[in-house]
């Protein structure tokens, strides 16, 4: 009778985990082959120079723009970057912020004034000067090591990552250093979302920065460690950085925490767990908390969210939708990490309303997919309209933080 109990008690063990465990060995790509299919195959894939390892990319509407913050050389992500657990180091290299023509494809290396680095680079977000309307600020992450670091002392971090904000005037050559930002709560900054230049929210994409519980944050989905936190300045003054500045716990128990973007408008703010796959459509509240209003589930890795808004919508035909990108192989990823050498595919996912439904129904499908020869690796994707109200055409840029160059190629959606 013993050992019926027993087999009763490993079925239905079994039967609560099957599911969980097929879908993350899905969404890792654990049993998925590369290839080099995609739903844009057939138009030809444009690389755009000097955009090396731009982990975030944002369409700036007002100035018809693309904004992303890039290394300026290869190797050495691949020795300091604490997403990657990569801490051999230095970490002393300088990024730089470009801005994009999504016409002519052109990338421009702004020129930093009163900045010199280092700067390592990761999220970012732009947002509108309230006193100026020809200006924006930028929000940028960097990965600065630890001065304080010594291989003798318990539980010193080897990274002190705070967040860097910029201004510039649109269509100059220029972006001025305002201020630094950092916070206790602020421990593994991946990606921000900025509501005005005095207010933003952040993610910490892990709570551990390294060791047995990080490797367990990758792979547990119970371990819903990671946090948003909503950080308010008091002053775009050059204070010291850890100073003028509030921060609260805006959403917390959230499996791996990654990116953050605009949605439809104002009131929605997406949210992505990457590895888990999930993106949450989310609402801020007067005391800067969020609240999830609903969940979409994807089939890899993804990154930094974004929303593309039909400029020829009616009422029956709207390609208004999210886009994803993330990774082929996530499974691989523990081995590329600090291989210069090595391969990371991507996939770009699109997801919108099925026309006609209510509630909302969604649809999703894969809009690009590449096995690491034109890109490796993606972490954002955007969507830029082109004229061209008949056939719901668009342009489709995908960016990666280990890739050596953006791409760009024209879809139809």
């Amino acid at each position: 009778m013993k050992n019926y109990i027993n087999l009763a008690i490993i079925a239905v063990l079994f039967a609560s985990l099957y599911g969980p465990v097929t879908r993350q060995l899905k969404v890792l790509g654990a049993f998925r082959s590369a290839s080099e299919t995609s739903s844009s195959q057939s138009n030809p894939v444009h690389s755009i120079a000097d955009t090396i390892q731009c982990e975030d990319l944002h369409y700036h509407h007002p100035s018809g723009q693309l904004f992303t913050a890039c290394e300026d050389s290869i190797v050495p992500r691949f020795r300091w970057f604490p997403p990657l657990v990569n801490f051999e180091g230095p970490a002393d290299t300088t990024g730089s912020i470009h801005v994009i023509d999504p016409q002519t494809l052109k990338s421009t290396r702004l020129t930093f004034e009163n900045f010199s680095g280092p700067f390592i680079t990761h999220g970012i977000d732009v947002t509108e000067d309230p006193e100026r309307a020809d200006a924006v600020y930028i929000f940028a992450v960097n990965h600065l090591a630890n001065p304080d670091y010594h291989p003798g002392l318990k539980d010193m971090p080897k990274a002190r990552s705070q967040v860097e904000l910029f201004h510039h005037v649109l269509h100059s050559g220029t972006v001025r250093h305002v201020r630094s930002i950092r916070h206790p709560l602020v421990a593994t900054p991946n990606d921000i979302y900025a509501e005005s230049p005095y207010s933003f929210y952040v993610t910490n994409d892990h709570r551990y920065r390294d060791g047995a519980l990080r490797a367990v944050e990758n792979i547990l989905p119970a371990a819903k460690w990671s946090t948003v936190i909503h950080v308010q300045l008091d002053s775009l003054a050059a204070v010291p950085a850890d100073t003028e500045r509030k921060a609260t716990v805006a959403f917390e128990h959230i499996w791996n925490a990654n990116g953050l973007g605009h949605g439809s408008s104002r009131e929605e703010v997406l949210l992505t767990s990457a590895v888990g796959g999930y993106m949450w459509r989310m609402r801020p509240q007067d005391d800067h908390t969020l609240s999830v209003v609903d969940e979409f589930a994807f089939d890899s890795t993804i990154d930094n969210p974004t929303y593309y808004q039909d400029p020829y919508a009616t009422a029956t035909d709207d390609a208004s939708g999210y886009v994803q990108a993330g990774l082929l192989r996530g499974v691989d990823l523990d081995k590329t990490r600090a291989d210069p050498q090595g391969k990371d595919g991507a996939m770009v996912w699109y997801t919108r309303r099925k026309a006609g439904t209510s509630p909302a129904e969604w649809v999703t499908r894969l809009l690009f997919e590449d096995d690491g020869s034109r890109i490796r690796s993606a972490s954002a994707a955007v969507l830029v309209p082109l004229p061209d109200e008949q056939q719901k055409k668009a342009r489709l840029f995908v960016t990666g933080f280990v890739s050596e160059g953006m791409i760009a190629v024209d879809v139809t959606l």
